[in-house]
């Protein structure tokens, strides 16, 4: 009798052990589909496209991984605002509204200008070459950031507005609602009709 009851125990263990196996060959919900780190290899993704990096919670994520997207570009995460919120340097150009000063990218703050793609982008990007040729650049930070950018107000060494002479020269555009109108009377006459194609802000 002692026999029959253990072999009927060995039979209920190996009949569970089976079925548990074949439950995970069938992809029946299980929790423990981790990778090599212990980390679900899920990632989620937001309504942009972007997919959230696979990193072990306890583990640093890299500076590739916090790389985020924005209509399909990869950009890395802006750099931390300085306790002075001032830069000072001379200046690269990257195009109308976006300049390099002591190695960060600094988005001019209040003005909307073309983007090199886009008609007068690149001669937008020249006039910004012209006005910073050669200066030194002093930069006010908002404390905002812009995608992979922190933003400021620019201003060459005899404290003349950067923004402002873009927009002065028709290549540029006040900025909306980011700007409350601080440089709406610099618009040229027609300007608005001219670079109706492009701008986010308006």
């Amino acid at each position: 009798m002692e026999v029959l009851i253990l072999l009927g125990i060995i039979a209920a263990a190996y009949l569970l052990i089976f079925r548990g196996n074949g439950s995970r060959k069938k992809g029946i919900l299980d929790f423990r589909d981790r990778n090599n780190s212990g980390y679900s290899s899920l990632h989620k993704s937001n309504s942009n496209g972007y997919t959230a990096p696979n990193v072990h919670p306890l583990q640093k994520p890299s500076p590739k991984a916090l790389r985020h997207r924005t209509k399909g570009i990869e950009h890395d995460p802006p750099p931390e605002v300085p306790t002075s919120k001032r830069l000072r340097g001379k200046a690269w150009v990257i195009d109308g509204d976006t300049i390099v000063v002591s190695n960060i990218k600094v988005r001019l703050a209040g003005i909307d200008a073309p983007e090199l793609d886009q008609p007068w982008g690149k001669k937008a990007k020249w006039e910004m070459v012209k006005i910073c040729k050669g200066q030194t650049v002093d930069v006010e930070l908002t404390g905002e950031t812009s995608y992979d950018r922190l933003v400021g107000t620019c201003y060459l060494s005899d404290q003349t507005d950067i923004g402002a002479e873009l927009i002065k020269a028709g290549l540029a555009l006040d900025g909306g609602r980011f700007s409350h109108g601080k440089y709406r009377h610099l618009e040229p006459k027609g300007v608005r009709k001219k670079l109706k194609f492009y701008g986010h802000w308006r």
